[in-house]
């Protein structure tokens, strides 16, 4: 065997060996519902708390018809996260699943759903609606000028 092949064993030896066990924490894995399966589950009167985050403007403007409005986005600061907790009381009052709504179901969505997940509401009661308020196209179902 070779000095370099050998030098190239070592490295690798030690580097399997220095890497912290655990250290880096998996990211969290999000359930998501899309649109037409959110739809489907209004339609058929299935109880589900709509979490609506989006700004005041966005929401007046379209919002699915019986969301909470929360006004909480982006939920960075204490202030947005204070939106949250003014609605978990009506979130912890029933076993329904809890569907995510922001603008475009990304940062704001996954803010919220650990913020719940931290404030003791189940990860299988737990959704993010897919692509968000922007990507729901269901006209019947939408409120807003």
């Amino acid at each position: 065997m070779s000095i370099f092949s050998r030098f190239a064993l070592l490295l690798l030896a030690a580097l399997i060996f220095a890497m912290p066990v655990g250290a880096a924490d998996p990211a969290p894995a999000y359930n998501y519902i899309s649109a037409a399966d959110l739809e489907a589950r209004l339609n058929d009167g299935l109880p589900t708390n709509l979490v609506d985050i989006q700004v005041e403007g966005e929401f007046v403007r379209h919002h699915i018809i019986g969301a909470i409005a929360t006004h909480a986005y982006p939920v960075k600061s204490d202030a947005d996260r204070a939106k949250i907790d003014a609605i978990i009381g009506r979130l912890q009052s029933n076993n329904d699943p809890i569907v995510v709504v922001c603008p475009r179901g990304a940062g704001g969505a996954t803010r919220t759903y650990d913020y719940l997940l931290e404030r003791g509401i189940a990860s299988e009661r737990l959704l993010i609606l897919a692509k968000g308020q922007e990507g729901w196209s269901c006209i019947p179902l939408t409120e807003g000028q």
